[in-house]
């Protein structure tokens, strides 16, 4: 059986698992995400242990990012220009998978979860996105099991949408302020409420704010790919069926009945919603970016 090394590097927490799918998780090692040292190295040390009993045939790296992916560059495999304090240029790949004699792979955290939800989710063949929304937001596409970008990745959490009437927040974003990540990431939630927004009423106004940035987000996405289903996932969303109805009606409205979006519309319950793979969606992500190495299937 194709046994993988998967490890998927968030803002806040990694998760290793080793395995092949949802099905044959053998161990799983969880952490926090704290500095680039300690974290690699506590994570590397799993690796070994697996790597000597009992053994894997590939790594599978998803990382939160950005991610230099360019094989040629000097900085491949490496978290570059990132607002994760002191990640800059941190040698995931590297640190990860060095010494290892299986083939290594990384990819975006987004791109992983994606191929997770196309292989063993509710997104299937055909075009479709993943969106997480926590520490940052992230978009990943995806399209007959390969994740579509060039040597850069896309990275769709910073593009700017317009505000709705009364929102002045002016976000939180290092680098963009006000682009989505900015408006509805989870620390820009914490700044617009002042506390933690789980503990928010759906009835609080800012959620209307937050349902109007995504579901543009949304729009913008759905005209420019065509994707058959966007999947959202990260702690923000979670467990939250009102927001995404939120979302949804917005979006129906802002698409408009436009030319073949019109039927979008129509299907919006199946097309748009939670992970089929809920929070696992991530961790096999890395399983899935692992299985991709080297045409390991």
């Amino acid at each position: 059986m194709r046994r993988i090394a998967g490890v998927e590097l968030g803002g806040t927490k990694c998760v290793a698992l080793l395995g092949s799918g949802p099905d044959d998780v053998i161990d799983r090692l969880r952490v926090p995400t704290t500095t680039p040292d300690e974290t690699l190295s506590v994570l590397r040390a799993k690796l070994d242990e697996w790597a000597a009993v009992p053994g894997f045939d590939a790594i599978g790296i998803a990382s939160f990012g950005p991610v230099d992916l360019d094989p040629a560059s000097p900085h491949h495999g490496c978290i570059v220009g990132t607002t994760k304090l002191g990640w800059d240029f941190a040698p995931v790949l590297a640190a990860l998978s060095d010494g290892l004699s299986v083939p290594a792979q990384i990819e975006t955290d987004v791109n992983g979860a994606a191929l997770a939800e196309a292989r063993w989710g509710h997104a299937g063949d055909g075009l479709s996105i993943y969106i997480t929304i926590g520490t940052g937001v992230g978009v990943g596409v995806v399209q007959n099991g390969q994740p579509i970008h060039g040597r850069l990745h896309g990275e769709a959490g910073h593009l700017k949408v317009p505000r709705t009437n009364g929102d002045g927040f002016p976000g939180t974003c290092i680098y963009h302020g006000d682009c989505v990540e900015g408006l509805i990431s989870g620390p820009a939630l914490g700044r617009r409420f002042g506390c933690d927004p789980a503990t928010v009423a759906p009835a609080h106004p800012v959620w209307d704010h937050v349902a109007h940035d995504l579901s543009l987000l949304l729009h913008n996405l759905i005209i420019s790919l065509g994707p058959e289903r966007i999947a959202i996932g990260g702690g923000v969303m979670g467990g939250k069926d009102w927001l995404f109805d939120r979302v949804r009606a917005r979006l129906a409205r802002s698409l408009g009945g436009y030319g073949a979006f019109g039927g979008w519309a129509e299907t919006i319950e199946r097309r748009v919603g939670p992970p089929g793979l809920g929070d696992m969606a991530g961790p096999l992500g890395a399983i899935a970016v692992g299985l991709g190495s080297s045409g390991l299937r």
